[in-house]
């Protein structure tokens, strides 16, 4: 039952809500999922705290931004650091309100919901992040390009492991919005947003 229930879920209801574009994007179908999510943690005792474990966190993550500028430069120039350079305001708004109404709802579906639920279908090491990955994956077939694809299914399995590793959902949400600030910032939000 659990395996239909996830491809129906992951697949079927997201293909569904990609195909008919809901109006407001992608933003009020998380919150409200969200939330639904965390009533039904709280009911199944589920603790989303964890170890707050940073290490290895901040040093890939720089890492993956220094090559990141790296290739913009090599490759895309123009488009190197466009956002805060051509509209400041919008990448500040974008810094304090993305962790907040985007990555912490992704986090509890595709990660403490997902990780959870279907424990029992794909256990608990990397078949479980390989199931979290594709599903976070596909849900960026929203986006319409095959950066936004690549990119989640690989951040998919990292945070992922790293949920498994900490128990933690916030340290994987600060993971989580360091790489979506990092690719705001340095010129790739054209391939993350509705309607790129």
């Amino acid at each position: 039952m659990r395996p239909a229930e996830y491809l129906l879920l992951f697949f079927g209801l997201v293909g569904v809500l990609i195909a008919i574009d809901v109006p407001g994007g992608p933003i009020p179908v998380l919150l409200v999922a969200g939330a639904l999510i965390v009533v039904y943690l709280r009911r199944q005792r589920v603790s989303l705290t964890g170890s707050l474990d940073l290490r290895g966190v901040v040093g890939l993550w720089a890492l993956v931004s220094v090559l990141t500028v790296a290739a913009m430069a090599v490759f895309d120039r123009d488009n190197l650091f466009v956002l805060p350079r051509e509209n400041p305001g919008l990448w500040l708004l974008i810094i304090v309100f993305y962790p907040l109404v985007s990555v912490y709802p992704q986090e509890l579906i595709y990660r403490a919901f997902l990780l959870h639920r279907y424990e029992p279908v794909f256990g608990t090491g990397k078949r479980a992040a390989a199931a979290s990955a594709v599903a976070f994956g596909f849900a960026h077939l929203l986006f319409g390009n095959v950066i936004a694809v690549v990119a989640t299914v690989a951040g998919g399995w990292l945070f992922a492991r790293r949920y498994q590793k900490t128990g933690s959902l916030l340290v994987v949400s600060i993971e989580h919005a360091l790489y979506g600030i990092t690719i705001f910032t340095v010129g790739l939000g054209q391939y993350f947003y509705h309607g790129a």
